[in-house]
């Protein structure tokens, strides 16, 4: 019997989209080699659909260790209390949140030049500013 190339909570991240892509891919890659790797997925995912969950999973799915997004804007600002700082820089840095790391990306585009688009929509409501008929 060969050894299963992945535990249990590896293959729960990989269905919750919670590794880092290159893991992902490598995950990916392994199920089309590895049929007992196929059956442990399909196995969670039975699981899951009979409504049998753990309580890190809930905790990972729901994301509940994720930072809120105002606190993501103050991290960038550097507005947060030094523990609250250190733990996001942790959530980012260490455990590598996908979801919070796409905020912050996010949160950053907003901070720089605006793109293409923004200045464009705003152009065009300038030049129409004050010309539309108002409302009565």
């Amino acid at each position: 019997m060969s050894q299963i190339p992945f535990s249990r909570e590896h293959l729960e991240a990989y269905l919750d989209e919670a590794l880092p892509p290159d893991e992902m891919a490598c995950v990916e890659e392994t199920l089309r080699h590895h049929p007992r790797l196929l059956e442990e997925l399909r196995a969670i995912v039975a699981l899951r659909d009979q409504g049998v969950h753990t309580l890190g999973a809930i905790w990972r799915r729901h994301r509940l260790t994720c930072p809120e997004r105002e606190q993501l804007q103050a991290y960038l600002e550097k507005k947060l209390d030094a523990p609250t700082a250190r733990y996001v820089r942790f959530h980012l840095q260490v455990i590598g949140c996908r979801y919070c790391q796409a905020n912050l990306e996010d949160l950053q585009e907003q901070q720089g030049d605006p793109t293409p688009r923004q200045k464009r929509r705003r152009r065009y409501f300038q030049s129409s500013a004050g010309r539309l008929p108002r409302g009565k």
